[in-house]
C-alpha cells in the first residue's frame, strides 16, 4: 500500500476477519449464542441489529458517553488507528512509561484482542475502565446483585464484558496488578453546565464511520459536576472467573469458554447450540426475498440442523408468533413449535370479564391461523357499549420524545424525558376530520417540556371531548412532566398549579407517583381497545399501530372510499398542516393491496439536490427511534439549515400520520358498529 494511503473500513474489517481475533464484542456474542460466532461479519448473513433505529440511537449515545469519559481522564493519548498491529505497537510504547493514560488501548493475548475504553497505568498498577451508556442509581458493586447475592441478568453482559477484558489484560501483563471498573451514567446526577451534550457532536469520517467531534472547552471545570459514576467490579470479576456469580455453577469455566470461543472463531468452526425461544429473536435472519438475492439465514440453518426442518416448516405459524405468549418455554419443552399442535389447555384459555381476555385472544389467533380464516373478529356489541361513553369532539394525540444519556440542558438528569413534539387530530360527530394542531421544538439548547405542555393545554382545554392515545406512552410522559413541574424553580406558582391541574384532568397517576389521581377525562388507550375488541389475522401477533392500520385499510370499505380521494391537504376538505393539497392516502400496489400509508411518507430530502453532507444516513422517518435520533441531531450547531428544515418537515409529517392512523382506525370501528 502506498505510503500515507489509509485502508477503508471494509479492508480493515477483512484484516480482522483474516486475523480471526476474539474481541470483546465477539465474546459477548458467543455468550448469547456460540453459533453466532460463525455468522457474524459475514456478508452473506445479514445482521438485523445493524438496521434497528432504536439500537442505532443507543449506539450513537454510547459514542458520546465514551468521549465524555475520556474528558474525565485528561491528558491521555487516544489510539485512533484502526490498524491492529499499529494500535498494539502504540499502546505498548505508552505502557513502557511509568505513568500513562490511554484511550482505546489495544491489548492482545494469543488470539484475544481488546480495545480498552480507558486504561490508566500508575507504576506497576493498571486500571481498566469500561464505559457504558447504561444508567444506574447506585454506587457500589452490590447494586449489580439480586437479593440472593447473585449477578442479575440485566447486568450480566456488562460485568462479563469487563471480566473478559481483565482476563486478556492479566494474561498479557502478568507482572502488573490490574483493577477493573465500570463507568456508568449516574441517573441521580444533574448537569451543572449548559449544552453538555452539544460538546460531543456526532459526525461521519471520510470512510462513513460514526465518530464524535469534541467542540469547545471540555476541561473538567467546563464539564461541571460529573454525570458518570465509577464502580469497582474486581470482586464480581473474581466470582465470574470462579463460576460463583450465579446460583447454578457452569459446567465449563470462564477461561475454558474463552478458549473454546477463540479456537472456534480462529478456525471458523461452527459451534452448534441448543434450540431455545431466543433463537426466534436471532439477528442473523433474512427474508425470502433476500435469500433470492443470495443472502443466507443463520436462523434457518440452525433450525435445519437442530430440528431437521425442511422449507415447508418455515411457512407454518409457530408458537413464537402468538401475541404475548408467556408459555413458549413450556411449549418448546413439550416439543410444540407450531400453532396447529396447540390446544386450549396449552394456553390455559379462560375468560376475563366481558371483554376478550388475553388467553382468549391468543386462542382466537391460533384458531384463525390454523384454519386459514382471514375474517376479522370485532366485538360489535362490546365496542358499541364503550363507544356510547365517548364525548364529541374526539381528540387523537401522539407524542414524540427523547431520552439522552448526556442532557442537552443545565439542571437536567441523564435519561430524563424530553417531550419535543405532538400531533393532534379531531373528529366531530358529523365525521369531519381535522389536523387541528401540532407542536415541535427545534430550538437548540432549549428544554421544551413546559412549552410543549402549554401548547397541549391550549389544544385540549376548550371542550370536554374524549381524548385518545395509543399505548401508555402519552400518559407516562405527562406524569414525568408533572414530576418535573414539582421540581421546577422558574415557573410561577400559579401557572405551575394550572399546568399540574391540566395534567391531572386528562391522565391517571403512574404507579411510582407520589400523588394519586384518576380523572373522568383520562385519555382512552386505543391499544387497549384493540386488545379488548378487535383482531385481524393480518396483524399476526402484533398490535402496533403500524400493523393495525394497514390491516384496517384492507377491510374497511368506508375508510377506503373516504381516503382514496384527493381530499387531504393544507386547503382540502380534510385539513392537514403538513401535506400539500390533494394528498391521497389509499393507494394500491401491483397486486391490488392497499399500500401501508407509512410507506407513502415523502423522503426527508425530496427536492434537495445535495445530501452527501447531511448528518443522517436515512432518508425516511418511519418510527420513534428515527424520530428520536432526528431530534437529537437537530441540537447540534453544525447542522445545515437545509437539513434542519428537512428533518423538521419529516418529523411533522410522520407524527401527523400517527394521529391520522388513530382516526382511521376509529372510523372503521364506528362503521362496523
Amino acid at each position: 500500500m502506498p505510503h500515507g494511503q489509509q485502508k477503508t473500513v471494509n479492508e480493515l474489517f477483512n484484516d480482522l476477519i483474516n486475523m480471526r481475533y476474539l474481541t470483546k464484542s465477539r465474546f459477548k456474542l458467543a455468550e448469547e449464542c456460540p453459533t453466532k460466532l460463525f455468522y457474524t461479519k459475514k456478508q452473506e448473513y445479514p445482521d438485523k441489529k445493524m438496521e434497528d433505529p432504536f439500537l442505532v440511537a443507543l449506539a450513537e449515545g454510547g459514542f458520546q458517553v465514551g468521549e465524555l469519559a475520556k474528558c474525565y481522564f485528561p491528558g491521555g493519548t487516544d489510539i485512533k488507528t484502526l490498524e491492529y498491529d499499529e494500535a498494539l505497537q502504540q499502546t505498548n510504547e505508552l505502557l513502557k512509561q511509568e505513568n500513562a493514560v490511554i484511550y482505546e488501548a489495544a491489548i492482545r493475548f494469543r488470539n484475544l484482542f481488546i480495545r480498552a475504553d480507558v486504561l490508566v497505568k500508575k507504576g506497576s498498577k493498571l486500571y481498566l475502565y469500561e464505559v457504558k451508556a447504561k444508567s444506574c442509581d447506585f454506587g457500589e458493586e452490590t447494586g449489580f446483585l439480586n437479593t440472593s447475592g447473585y449477578l442479575t441478568p440485566g447486568w450480566r453482559p456488562y460485568v462479563y464484558d469487563v471480566a473478559f477484558q481483565k482476563h486478556v489484560l492479566v494474561n498479557a501483563f502478568p507482572e502488573n496488578k490490574v483493577s477493573s471498573y465500570l463507568l456508568l451514567v449516574d441517573k441521580n446526577s444533574k448537569t451543572t453546565v449548559e449544552g453538555l451534550n452539544q460538546k460531543f457532536q456526532l459526525a461521519k469520517d471520510e470512510t462513513g464511520r460514526t465518530m464524535v467531534n469534541v467542540v469547545g472547552d471540555t476541561s473538567l471545570p467546563a464539564l461541571g459536576e460529573k454525570i458518570l459514576i465509577t464502580i469497582n467490579v474486581d470482586n464480581l470479576v473474581s466470582r465470574i472467573w470462579s463460576g460463583t456469580d450465579s446460583k447454578d455453577r457452569p459446567l465449563v469455566t470462564f477461561s475454558e469458554r474463552i478458549e473454546h470461543y477463540s479456537e472456534a472463531y480462529k478456525t471458523d468452526t461452527l459451534m452448534p447450540g441448543p434450540i431455545t425461544p431466543n433463537c426466534w429473536k436471532c439477528e442473523f435472519n433474512c427474508t425470502s426475498e433476500e435469500e433470492m438475492h443470495g443472502y443466507r439465514s443463520g436462523f434457518k440453518e440452525c433450525l435445519q440442523r437442530g430440528l431437521g426442518w425442511d422449507e415447508t416448516k418455515f411457512v407454518l405459524p409457530t408458537v413464537f408468533e402468538i401475541w404475548d405468549n408467556r408459555r413458549k418455554d413450556r411449549m418448546i419443552a413439550d416439543g410444540k413449535f407450531f400453532q396447529f399442535q396447540l390446544s386450549e389447555d396449552d394456553l390455559s384459555v379462560s375468560p376475563d370479564g366481558s371483554n376478550l381476555s388475553r388467553t382468549e385472544r391468543q386462542w382466537l389467533q391460533v384458531q384463525k391461523s390454523v384454519t386459514i380464516d382471514n375474517s376479522v373478529y370485532f366485538d360489535k356489541n362490546g365496542y358499541k357499549e364503550v363507544l356510547s361513553t365517548f364525548k364529541y369532539p374526539l381528540h387523537f394525540i401522539d407524542f414524540e420524545t427523547s431520552m439522552v444519556a448526556i442532557p442537552f440542558n443545565n439542571g437536567r438528569h441523564p435519561y430524563e424525558q424530553i417531550a419535543f413534539q405532538f400531533s393532534h387530530h379531531t373528529l366531530d360527530e358529523q365525521g369531519l376530520v381535522r389536523h387541528a394542531g401540532q407542536y415541535i421544538s427545534t430550538e437548540q439548547g432549549k428544554f421544551p417540556n413546559f412549552d410543549f405542555l402549554r401548547a397541549l393545554k391550549r389544544e385540549l382545554e376548550n371542550d370536554e371531548g374524549t381524548i385518545f392515545r395509543y399505548a401508555d406512552h402519552e400518559n407516562t410522559v405527562l406524569n414525568q412532566i408533572y414530576a418535573q413541574l414539582i421540581q421546577d424553580q422558574v415557573i410561577g406558582q400559579l401557572e405551575k398549579e394550572e399546568l399540574k391541574t391540566f395534567i391531572r384532568s386528562i391522565t391517571h397517576s403512574s404507579g411510582n407517583s407520589t400523588e394519586h389521581w384518576s380523572s373522568p377525562r383520562s385519555m382512552v388507550d386505543m391499544l387497549k381497545l384493540v386488545k379488548d375488541f378487535y383482531y385481524d389475522p393480518n396483524m399476526g401477533g402484533s398490535n402496533s399501530i403500524k400493523i393495525v392500520l394497514p390491516a384496517i385499510l384492507q377491510k374497511s370499505e368506508f375508510v377506503k372510499r373516504k381516503y382514496r380521494e384527493p381530499v387531504y391537504g393544507r386547503h382540502s376538505p380534510i385539513l392537514s398542516l403538513n401535506f400539500d393539497d390533494g394528498w391521497v392516502w389509499i393507494q394500491r400496489d401491483d397486486s391490488g393491496n392497499v399500500i401501508n400509508p407509512y410507506k407513502l411518507l415523502p423522503t426527508l430530502f425530496e427536492g434537495v439536490e445535495h445530501t452527501e453532507d447531511f448528518l443522517t444516513d436515512s432518508h425516511y422517518l418511519a418510527d420513534g427511534g428515527a424520530a428520536m435520533t432526528a431530534f437529537s441531531k437537530m441540537q447540534f450547531t453544525n447542522m445545515s439549515f437545509t437539513e434542519k428544515e428537512a428533518l423538521t418537515q419529516g418529523l411533522l409529517r410522520y407524527c401527523e400520520l400517527d394521529t391520522l392512523a388513530m382516526v382511521m382506525i376509529f372510523e372503521a370501528w364506528r362503521e362496523w358498529s
